[in-house]
């Protein structure tokens, strides 16, 4: 597989995150199942929501307008090696605290390993 194939599954990928957060709000009812967990925490859930939002938008971005660089340079490397990084932390903490057994839980386990392979693929190109 070549490198534009791969940056653009990378920016896919992360495209699609980046819409499945925006639909938190109607997935998961929010703000008002937020609500008995204070006021604090619902502000804070929602704004974090909102800047992995920003980040995964950013990085699909990144993907797609500098896929040279990225794979190129010890920068854009780095940041491709810090999202593989980012999707493998994500799988642990979905071992750690989802203890949910659904098809959806295991489905977006799956994407989280995907993420992380991925992203790490062209760095051994």
């Amino acid at each position: 597989m070549q490198i534009a194939p791969l940056l653009l599954l990378c920016a896919l990928h992360s495209i699609f995150f980046g819409l499945f957060h925006l639909a938190f709000w109607k997935l998961f009812a929010w703000p008002d199942t937020l609500a008995p967990s204070g006021k604090v925490n619902t502000a804070i859930t929602q704004i974090l929501n909102l800047r992995l939002t920003y980040l995964f938008f950013g990085i699909g971005a990144l993907c797609l307008i500098f896929p040279q660089e990225l794979h190129r340079t010890a920068l854009g490397r780095a940041i491709l090696g810090g999202m593989s990084l980012f999707w493998i932390g994500r799988t642990i903490e979905q071992f750690v605290f989802v203890k949910i057994d659904r098809p959806m839980v295991h489905a977006l386990t799956a994407l989280f390993i995907l993420g992380a392979i991925v992203f790490a693929l062209p760095l051994f190109q």
